[in-house]
């Protein structure tokens, strides 16, 4: 086809033509952020029933295919007591008991398009130390959502975050960036952190979570995908 042509290597540019959704490929993204929000307020109360992480998470991810994902988007993570305090951990035998703050980090796929969430759970009475991590991940998280809007450097959404935690005198818990894109893959372009040199634009959809774990405390993350817009963004995932 291109007898006279030469062919060059390139760097970047699919990731570059992802960047920005088109409507069909948001359309799915908020599907599977439905499914997500659905599944986890459905089986939300057993974990009263002091199940163990592992099975926790598989009740999820059936949930999910149940309601109409066509896969997990990736290994959910459920980390409760002080296993929550390490970010990737593997959902383990450990019981769920009163007293835990469990992370719970999931997303479904759907057409091919991934949503991404995680909501950190109160089992019973925690204790004045660790509601405070949830107060201050939730002022931080929400910070990083009101910060996002078109045209806004991704590293100042990143410091918006990280502002408050740092506050809190918690800065060095917050042990990873603040989000990143998701579609096709679970984790592509653009990054949101301090060092990013990205600006984000509209139609992007980005991940905002913020987290603080603590040794022997455990840990809090807590994480939405929005859709950036004009005026703002729409946040994706919706479950309490």
């Amino acid at each position: 086809l291109f007898a006279d042509g030469e062919l060059v290597a390139t760097s970047g540019l699919i990731e570059q033509l992802r960047l920005v959704k088109d409507p069909g490929e948001v359309a799915r993204i908020r599907s599977a952020c439905a499914i997500a929000d659905r599944a986890l307020t459905h089986i939300r109360p057993q974990l009263g029933d002091q199940p163990t992480e592992a099975e926790f998470a598989a009740l999820l991810d059936a949930t999910m295919r149940d309601m109409g994902a066509a896969d997990v988007s990736f290994e959910t993570i459920v980390a409760s007591g002080p296993n929550g305090a390490k970010p990737h951990h593997t959902p383990s035998d450990r019981t769920i008991v009163d007293g835990d703050l469990v992370v719970i980090d999931f997303g479904a796929l759907v057409d091919g398009y991934h949503s991404d969430m995680t909501r950190t759970i109160a089992v019973g009475d925690v204790g004045a130390e660790r509601t405070r991590m949830l107060d201050v991940v939730l002022a931080a998280q929400d910070a990083g959502v009101k910060a996002i809007v078109a045209g806004v450097d991704a590293a100042e959404v990143d410091k918006a975050c990280r502002d408050i935690i740092d506050d809190a005198g918690w800065g060095d818990a917050f042990l990873h960036s603040t989000g990143h894109g998701v579609g096709l893959d679970i984790h592509e372009e653009p990054r949101v952190g301090a060092r990013s040199t990205a600006t984000l634009d509209a139609g992007q959809v980005v991940t905002v979570e913020p987290g603080v774990y603590l040794t022997g405390l455990g840990g809090v993350r807590i994480e939405d995908t929005v859709l950036v817009t004009d005026d703002g963004c729409d946040r994706l995932t919706l479950a309490p």
